[in-house]
């Protein structure tokens, strides 16, 4: 076998496979070893005819497809290794010739890992992340805890008000018909919280439990229901219960019922303490961020869009799997929200472009600046994904092969660039 490289504009090359002959015939023999007893052929019992027979009746033809992706598999791995190239996409293919007895060759047009000029990155300049707590971020943690608290009790003798929890019996209709989905019983709603389409829940407000009345609402032109996009619809309502939220007092019983603390005043000092741990474990990685974006700025690289491409297809993939994990597939979820694949895939492209810029330039640091990561590094990494999953250190590094070490060693790499960056910043 033999590659031929040819670069391209835009970070992106072109490799020219070929594979003897010998080789490509071979793969038609071993194809029709595979499917002979697929075939029906007139005189033979299913998996007795002859490759040669088969060939005179029907071809060669009929067996090169398969060959092709036999072939593909088995020598593209080799063509990226002997390339030397540092691919970051999947191939475009393209067969130049695919006979019996002769040379087999395809072309694999593919985007190459582009090349980055860093901008000055020691010494770089951002504001430095707020990490003090103070009586607003207690205060506020404090009615969270509140509202987690609270008691829905029964409102009798008034009217729906803003903040009100309701059971809501409703049903829609357009032009007097009604339409799926536009019905509910005992919906419960809080009045205020934006559930339902602007203006719906305003419209309640000032009802009495029992009382019949009707909602006038217009569709948004974007709604994810194509068929009510931008229509007028009518919903007759009635209010079958309110509730409000009673919240418990912000004294010594609240804190010792929510805490291990007797008192508000010692549940409030370790309040003060977690949410200084938190905000500083957040203003960290703002730093970091603003750091990086900083770097991203001030450097240079040529992204091809097949590598954006595959980045996003990642990511798309990785929503996917999280929608299903909720129940839902991707398909269905396309589909409730009115959006295309390419929708979705336009959602994800700033994402996935601004992940492949942090990448490279971090990389390029770590190269750089010689950053190295030990061994024992890597161990220690081992040894807390084994903690946290409860398992043995060498059955965690059973799973481990040179792949994934590498792909560890890489990001170690990566993590100890950002604390460089972090460390020679001018946080002001």
């Amino acid at each position: 076998m033999s590659v031929e490289v040819q670069k391209l504009e835009k970070n992106m090359a072109k490799l020219t496979v070929t594979v003897e002959a010998k080789e490509f015939d071979k793969a038609i023999a071993d194809s029709f070893k595979r499917n002979k007893n697929k075939f029906n052929v007139p005189g033979f019992r299913k998996g007795h005819v002859t490759q040669e027979v088969f060939e005179k009746m029907y071809g060669s033809e009929n067996l090169i497809p398969d060959a092709i992706d036999f072939m593909l598999d088995a020598t593209y791995p080799s063509a990226v290794r002997d390339s030397e190239l540092e691919i970051v996409s999947r191939p475009q293919i393209e067969i130049k010739n695919a006979k019996k007895g002769e040379d087999f060759v395809y072309e694999a047009l593919v985007a190459v890992k582009p090349a980055v000029t860093l901008g000055e990155y020691k010494g770089i300049e951002v504001k430095k992340a707020d990490e003090v707590v103070n009586d607003d971020d207690i205060a506020s943690a404090l009615k969270s805890e509140q509202e987690k608290n609270a008691r829905l009790i029964t409102v009798e003798g008034r009217a729906v008000e803003s903040g009100d929890n309701i059971s809501l019996d409703f049903e829609g209709s357009i032009d007097g018909v009604p339409f799926d989905g536009g019905k509910g019983e005992d919906y419960p709603l809080v009045i205020g919280s934006g559930a339902f389409i602007p203006g719906f829940e305003d419209q309640i407000i000032g009802h009495n439990v029992g009382e019949a009345f009707d909602v006038n609402i217009t569709f948004p032109e974007n709604y994810q229901m194509k068929d009510l996009a931008g229509k007028a619809a009518v919903f007759a309502c009635t209010v079958k219960e309110i509730k409000k939220k009673e919240l418990p007092e912000l004294d010594d019983d609240f804190a010792s019922e929510i805490s291990e603390f007797d008192t508000m005043a010692e549940y409030k000092e370790d309040l003060k303490k977690q949410l200084s741990e938190a905000k500083a474990k957040r203003a960290a990685t703002e730093n970091e961020n603003a750091v990086v974006d900083k770097l991203i700025e001030t450097s240079t690289m040529d992204i091809p869009e097949p590598m954006v491409e595959a980045q996003v297809e990642g990511l798309v993939a990785d929503y996917g799997r999280r929608m299903e994990s909720q129940g839902i597939t991707l398909d269905q979820y396309l589909q409730i929200t009115g959006m295309t694949k390419a929708d979705l895939n336009n959602q994800f492209k700033p994402q996935a472009l601004k992940q492949i810029k942090t990448r490279l330039v971090l990389e390029e640091v770590a190269k750089a600046e010689n950053i190295t990561v030990s061994e024992a590094e890597i161990d220690e990494e081992l040894q807390k994904i084994a903690d946290s999953y409860k398992m043995d250190l060498e059955k965690i590094k059973g799973f481990f092969g040179e792949n994934e070490r590498k792909q560890m060693t890489d990001d170690l790499a990566v993590q100890k660039a950002i604390d460089f960056l972090v460390e020679n910043a001018k946080l002001v």
